[in-house]
């Protein structure tokens, strides 16, 4: 078996058969072999004749016929058909299927490869100090946090840094404002912080002087001023005591040691503009200093700007950004960079990314990766607000979330009050998480409480029921099936779940190869479809015999395996009763 995807390996074997009969070389992956739509006899499909049919001046089903009759798959697979134009289709062979179940109950990675591990640092969260978080940091936090454990599991060394907005003009409004109000950082919390930030901002636009006293804050605060440093320390500690019990609540493995604020950046800043300068890389535009990366024009086709200092001496988020690059390549050794940020960002990224590589900072070993996402929308299609059209908490969302997920649990459960509550965070956070990852996440979505908490459909609450049918099975049996147990595939139902079974690998290797945690959403859904159509028709506890019990009992326990690593890995839990 190839790394335990059944795809690979039989990719490996058609990739011979080309070579032989054709005296073609392509990898297993090139070989093109894909799960057969549902519906359909065989299990796999390899589409590679198609592709090849034009490069080798011949009809695709000519292409498809010779790598039937060179094959050697006759351990693995029923005698391949040619169907279609060109498509080769592939039905495992029953034996070889039983015994790769049966393997599986002996292998704690059910199949999953580890991968050459390289060196990610990522980038997600990224809130501002001195204001609650809101709903536009979800899916960042939320998808982030998937990535990095998909890339964990499959074996890569992942550093996460959350880059707070901790730096800059706004800090100088804000400081100002509190002394003119006399208070200290010791007086507040984070909620008095929002109210006192809209305040500043409406009086830095409204009043000029008190906007100049706020600029010089800001020099103030960049000097070391140490009264208006204390308050600003105060700022970010009490921001970070709101980060961290948002980040519990949801799930999410960003800690305190993952801060890297703007500030922490700070000091490189100079130091990277004067590198791009020193590479010619720079030109003055309008005052300020800039890169104009090849190939970014505006509406008039008139060269881009990528600001690196403006024309005031300051830095922005360019600056910033290019000091992040420069920083985790260089200092920390990373291989690959990724940003979790909104789509709406793609183009300052992309020049930036080109500006890193036109330094040097990126390279062939080097490379950056913006992954974006798409809105939070409400029902009625547009950007998710309150009522009264402000931005919707985070925190206040995740508890609306528990309180619907509570009351669903506490009308059908008889379990204590402690069990109810662990279940409804599990149930209610879940759901959040889940209608935010299950749509790919470049597209916008819409948020709709009933149907992410709906027992049916593609959610998560149904693939928890799913894992707790499965689990109840192993309790009324009363035992669990030993690795090595014999699995015997006698049934339509029993076949299938298998098959979908030993997808796990594929699934995995898309889902952190694309950094597409719909695709392993979508994966686990269709298990847990597969094992309903199982439930519903293969009895295990009134089994006809003994042996037919445990294999089915081997199945269940199987595809609970596979339902509560999927959805750890998308960070939401499992519980084993609903």
């Amino acid at each position: 078996m190839l790394d335990g995807d059944v795809g690979l390996e039989l990719g490996a074997r058609v990739a011979n058969a080309l070579k032989v009969a054709l005296d073609v070389d392509i990898t297993p992956v090139e070989a093109l072999i894909r799960p057969s739509a549902p519906g359909r006899r065989a299990d796999y499909q390899c589409n590679v004749a198609m592709s090849l049919a034009r490069k080798l001046g011949r009809p695709p089903r000519d292409v498809a016929t010779a790598i039937v009759e060179h094959l050697h798959a006759a351990d693995m697979v029923e005698p391949p058909e040619v169907a279609g134009p060109g498509f080769v289709e592939f039905t495992l062979r029953r034996e070889w299927l039983q015994e790769r179940i049966s393997g599986l109950l002996g292998d704690e990675r059910l199949g999953v490869p580890t991968a050459e591990p390289k060196r990610y640092a990522i980038d997600y969260g990224s809130p501002n100090v001195a204001k609650e978080m809101h709903v536009g940091h979800l899916r960042s936090s939320i998808i982030g946090d998937a990535v990095v454990r998909l890339l964990e599991y499959a074996g890569h060394e992942v550093v996460r840094h959350n880059h707070l907005g901790d730096w800059g003009t706004p800090f100088g409004m804000l400081i100002e404002h509190l002394i003119d109000q006399g208070w200290t950082s010791a007086d507040h919390t984070i909620s008095d912080l929002n109210g006192f930030y809209q305040e500043a901002r409406k009086k830095f636009d409204a009043d000029p002087a008190f906007a100049d006293r706020a600029r010089l804050r800001v020099v103030a605060l960049q000097s070391g001023d140490e009264t208006t440093l204390a308050l600003w320390r105060g700022l970010v500690a009490e921001s970070e005591r709101h980060f961290a019990a948002v980040y519990d609540m949801l799930g999410v493995k960003l800690t305190a040691d993952d801060y890297y604020g703007e500030s922490f950046y700070n000091p490189f800043l100079a130091d990277v503009v004067e590198e791009l300068e020193a590479k010619g890389l720079t030109s003055v535009s309008g005052g300020a200093l800039c890169v104009f990366p090849p190939g970014f024009t505006n509406r008039e086709g008139e060269p881009l700007p990528l600001i690196v200092r403006k024309s005031d001496g300051g830095y922005g988020y360019a600056s910033t950004d290019l000091a992040t690059a420069r920083y985790w390549t260089r200092e920390r050794g990373a291989t690959d960079l990724l940003y979790v940020v909104g789509t709406p960002q793609a183009e300052h990224f992309r020049m930036v990314f080109a500006t890193a590589r036109a330094a040097g900072w990126l390279d062939d070993g080097h490379r950056a990766v913006h992954i974006g996402f798409g809105s939070i929308l409400g029902e009625d299609g547009k950007v998710l607000r309150t009522r009264a059209g402000g931005s919707v908490k985070l925190v206040d969302l995740l508890h609306e979330a528990v309180d619907r997920a509570a009351k669903a649990v506490t009308e059908r459960s008889k379990q204590d009050s402690a069990w109810q509550e662990e279940v409804a965070r599990a149930v209610g956070i879940g759901a959040v998480k889940y209608a935010d990852l299950s749509g790919d996440r470049e597209k916008d979505y819409v948020f709709a409480w009933d149907r992410m908490l709906a027992m049916e459909g593609n959610t998560s609450v149904y693939l928890q029921y799913a894992n707790a049918r499965a689990l109840s099975v192993v309790r009324r049996v009363g035992r669990e099936a030993e690795p090595g147990t014999p699995v015997a595939l006698g049934d339509a139902a029993e076949r299938a779940l298998a098959v979908k079974i030993l997808q796990l690998p594929a699934a995995l290797a898309v889902a952190t190869e694309e950094y597409a945690p719909h695709k392993l959403c979508t994966y686990l859904y269709e298990t847990a479809v597969v094992f309903s159509t199982f439930y519903e028709k293969c009895r295990v506890v009134d089994a006809p015999d003994d042996r037919t019990r445990t294999s089915r009992l081997a199945l269940a326990q199987l595809t609970s395996r596979v339902l509560v690593l999927g959805l750890t890995l998308l960070g939401i839990q499992a519980p084993n009763r609903l």
